[in-house]
């Protein structure tokens, strides 16, 4: 079967191009062009852009605006992204984070997309053309989306607030057991204040945690005050199964992982 690519220079044709039976969108390619080696017959032609502006990083009054082909590699290198870096690293090896791009990884399935819990957590949104949606919404529907992603945008964590965590059997570069990342907003005595938390592995794309997220509002992160939170974080999850791993287990070492992220 003869596998066509189609390049073009703007946003607005590619999606033109994409509503084509069979056209599939290319970023950097480290799932879909596995896909298509590995025999994936659906996919007959892919397409591309070669806009620069899809590469651009912008950050700017504690705004950042990360290109959808933006690098897990560059992020990584980019001085002012360095509280996002561990969960850019946490992506592949080097090889893959030369490839593997932001708007891939909002589309990838569990156990792939690492860097999608970390936008989760941060509450970024998402932008499609002139249109620019909460990233929740877009994973819901990013199974029947045609349109090509842009760019994301959220608000660019401090430090100590925002945290990242990857568990896999293989160092440094497995694939995901589980994923987990934390927007932690903290009063002067260490009371948790507003918490996101979003999990990776724990459906076929990033979740919130939200009953975590509600029983850690008014607590210090000490062992004890945490600990409804980590009985709560289960609630809601449906883990996937793959060689990796089973859901059972999956579920079991949820708790113990976030309970050291918190405590961390």
């Amino acid at each position: 079967m003869t596998l066509a690519l189609q390049t073009f220079s703007s946003v607005k044709d590619a999606n033109a191009a994409l509503l084509a039976a069979g056209a599939r969108y290319i970023g950097g390619g480290t799932l879909v062009v596995r896909a298509a080696n590995e025999g994936d017959i659906s996919v007959s032609s892919l397409v591309r852009v070669t806009d620069p502006g899809l590469s651009r990083i912008a950050v700017s009054g504690g705004k950042v605006r990360l290109g959808a082909s933006v690098t897990m590699a560059a992020i990584a290198r980019q001085p002012e992204l360095a509280t996002l870096a561990p969960a850019a690293r946490a992506v592949g090896g080097p090889a893959i984070r030369n490839m593997a791009t932001v708007g891939g990884n909002l589309f990838a399935p569990a156990p792939y997309g690492d860097f999608a819990v970390a936008l989760l957590a941060l509450d970024a949104t998402v932008v499609t053309g002139d249109s620019e949606m909460p990233i929740e919404t877009f994973l819901a529907g990013r199974d029947t989306s045609r349109a090509v992603v842009t760019a994301v945008g959220f608000s660019l964590p401090r430090a100590e607030s925002f945290r990242f965590l990857k568990v896999s059997r293989v160092k440094p570069k497995g694939v995901s057991v589980l994923s987990i990342a934390a927007l932690l907003q903290r009063a002067a005595d260490g009371t948790v204040t507003a918490a996101r938390i979003a999990l990776g592995c724990m459906a076929d794309r990033p979740i919130r945690a939200r009953s975590a997220e509600k029983a850690l509002l008014g607590c210090k992160l000490t062992p004890q005050e945490i600990a409804p939170a980590l009985a709560a974080a289960s609630q809601g999850i449906a883990p996937i199964t793959d060689p990796i791993a089973s859901a059972w287990y999956r579920a079991e070492v949820l708790p113990v992982h976030l309970g050291r992220l918190l405590s961390n």
